[in-house]
């Protein structure tokens, strides 16, 4: 009964999301110029309530399905058992694909309908086609669901107990990842569909761009903790070490991502000056199209990865024409109308949006580079019918050199004005941050007794954007309260606007992010060892100490437990890790659970491997121990990234005034 009223919900709001689009294009017609479009507005908003309520209902059936067992939805049994725990069976419901993908439409319908009462001063007819365009979109990914993809399909017989959800998946990471993703993915939707309703409009001005910011930025720092969180699994999960792999998979969300940044960049310049009008248009179809081409990617079953969701070419082909039908009209109208828009103001090559055009290029490289690596190999099996693989030195020689330079320009943004700006305002600010920043690399070379050309040019470029950037804010806050000498340090810093201290947040976390990648790339150690109960082994600046391994019975899997006595040089005892070797009853699956102790400055990480087969090693386990200094500061650095990306929707400038009335 719940999988069938989950059904007809999807059924109903498909209609209705569908009947809203059309409704809100054709009659928009009727009442631009010529009556207030206000009640139609009313009508459309009214019609996404009772669309994501809908929406709502069939997902809270499937989790209800999940949580009680129910066996005759094929989902259900594909993906869990009876002996799942009850949290990772809630899970579960967004663990499968057809799971994931309603979880997606949820997201979406969950946007939709923040944009539709949200106040900001845009025109009635306006918000009507952005919501028209928004459905649109919507009903194609439902009828996905309904066609393709059914999450509430019936299975008979009936089984007693089902398989099990992915043991790869039972991870609190795993579990909050793809949330935090999808909503990054959805929420660049809203800047597509108000790029589409501007191009309609055949204008694109200020007040476009101003409102569109805050969407654009939740959006992307929800795709930066997502990917975040996505690497912080893999490099706990996987039991391999590292943090990035450049998988297909995760390239697939790297690309909307390095389209989102630039256009964050570039609708600054939009709101400020009302330049690269039809360049700002652009970047919002292409993110929007990116995110899509990520979903194309993971459920189409053209890449072989640990984060794939399905392996059904059907499917695959549905969202191919999907995406074909969304992107392919989205930019035959940019084609016809982006000639109305016209590019906007012009300024030097000195001035700031010079510098964020540059960094928009930058971005543009970065982006082609991973998508070439990405793409090319499907194009090779697709052509040549052979198989063949773009690794990891590929994307390291080709995004560090665009990048790096990238991080030099945003130090210099806050120091640069509109338009034009004198080569003396860069030279002071640039030569005080590059000054310390060579002698930040000495100390650390010093320091480390090592010295290597990618870490010292890491290391440079990224104390020279945190002080130039922190050089900045100390100067900006002094001026802020120029006209009241007395006024205290927290009155300066509230008289700045908080999309500015978003943005220093961010080039603050970009800083230390590239800090955090350039140590571990250059200083991380790996070592592999055989050892009994007592061994010791070293690794970086830790000794290891294995103790031995005990048997432990959980609910759905039987864990090797082993245990390690982590001690300093002076044999201090600091930390007891216990890495896993599990094997999971049901799907008889064996998985590594690395164990790893991190503090300010490094992780020791243990994987625990097989049991050694040997007279003369009775006892022995195979261990792979990692020391990796710095590696928190990726995360730091990317907390930092979306914390300056979420601060900036808080600014009072996207606060609508009380007595605007959209017309």
């Amino acid at each position: 009964m719940i999988a069938l009223i989950s059904q007809f919900s999807l059924a109903l709001a498909t209609v209705l999301a569908l009947f809203g689009a059309v409704a809100g294009f054709a009659a928009v017609r009727g009442v631009y110029s010529h009556a207030p479009a206000v009640p139609l507005l009313n009508s459309i908003q009214r019609n996404v309530l009772l669309v994501s309520g809908l929406v709502g209902i069939a997902f809270f059936g499937l989790v209800c399905s999940f949580v009680i067992s129910d066996f005759s939805v094929r989902n259900v049994a594909e993906n869990s058992n009876l002996a799942l725990p009850v949290f990772y069976k809630v899970a579960a419901s967004w663990g499968s694909h057809e799971g994931s993908f309603l979880l997606w439409v949820l997201m979406f319908a969950g946007w939709t309908q923040a944009v539709a009462w949200a106040k900001f001063e845009v025109s009635a007819c306006f918000k009507v086609r952005v919501l028209a365009t928004l459905q649109l979109v919507l009903v194609g990914f439902l009828l996905y669901l309904l066609i393709a993809s059914n999450p509430f399909e019936y299975l008979y017989p009936t089984p007693v107990d089902g398989r099990d959800l992915n043991p790869l998946l039972q991870d609190i990471g795993m579990i909050i990842h793809p949330p935090l993703l999808y909503m990054g993915y959805v929420g660049f939707a809203v800047t597509f569909a108000f790029a589409v309703a501007g191009l309609l409009e055949g204008r694109f001005d200020m007040t476009w761009a101003r409102w569109s910011r805050p969407w654009t930025n939740v959006a992307w720092a929800f795709l930066t903790m997502g990917i975040a969180l996505g690497s912080w699994w893999a490099y706990r999960e996987l039991g391999w070490g590292g943090w990035w792999f450049w998988d297909p998979v995760e390239n697939a969300s790297l690309m909307p991502w390095l389209a989102g940044t630039a256009l964050i960049h570039s609708l600054a310049v939009s709101e400020k000056r009302g330049a690269l009008k039809s360049w700002t248009l652009l970047l919002a179809l292409t993110t929007f199209a990116l995110s899509l081409l990520g979903t194309f990617l993971v459920r189409s079953g053209v890449l072989t990865s640990v984060h794939a969701f399905a392996t059904d070419p059907e499917r695959g082909v549905f969202i191919l024409a999907l995406l074909f039908i969304v992107v392919g009209a989205s930019y035959i109208l940019y084609a016809l109308k982006t000639g109305e828009v016209g590019q906007g103001g012009n300024f030097k090559a000195t001035g700031r949006e010079s510098l964020l055009l540059s960094n928009n290029v930058l971005m543009s490289a970065a982006l082609v580079a991973v998508m070439l690596g990405t793409l090319y190999p499907l194009v090779v099996e697709v052509i040549g019918g052979r198989k063949m693989s773009v690794g990891q030195p590929y994307f390291e020689a080709m995004f560090a050199p665009i990048l790096l330079p990238a991080v030099l320009l945003m130090a210099l943004g806050p120091d640069s004005r509109w338009r034009e700006t004198s080569l003396a305002q860069y030279i002071k600010p640039g030569a005080v941050a590059l000054a310390v920043a060579a002698l930040v690399l000495l100390g650390a070379a010093l320091f480390n007794g090592y010295f290597s050309l990618l870490w010292a040019v890491g290391v440079v470029c990224a104390v020279f954007m945190a002080v130039a950037t922190l050089a900045h804010a100390a100067v900006a806050t002094r001026k802020a309260g120029a006209s009241i000498p007395e006024s205290g340090l927290l009155y300066r810093i509230r008289r700045l606007s908080l999309s500015y201290w978003g943005m220093v947040l961010a080039h603050l976390g970009v800083a230390v992010f590239v800090v955090g990648v350039s140590w571990v790339k250059t200083f991380e150690t790996e070592t592999d060892a055989v050892l009994k109960p007592g061994e010791i082994s070293e690794i970086g600046p830790w000794r290891v100490t294995f103790i031995g391994v005990d048997s432990v019975q959980r609910q759905n899997h039987v864990a090797a437990l082993g245990v390690f006595e982590l001690t300093r040089g002076d044999g201090t005892v600091i930390h007891l890790l216990e890495p896993e070797k599990r094997r999971y009853q049901s799907s008889e699956q064996i998985m590594t659970e690395a164990a790893i102790h991190s503090d300010w400055f490094s992780d020791v990480y243990i994987g625990l491997g097989d049991a050694v087969q040997s007279s003369s090693n009775s006892g022995a386990w195979g261990v792979r121990l990692y020391y990796k200094p710095l590696i928190n500061l990726i995360w730091w650095g990317c907390a930092l990234m979306a914390l300056g990306g979420l601060l900036t929707v808080f600014d009072r400038r996207y606060r609508p005034r009380k007595n605007a009335v959209a017309a």
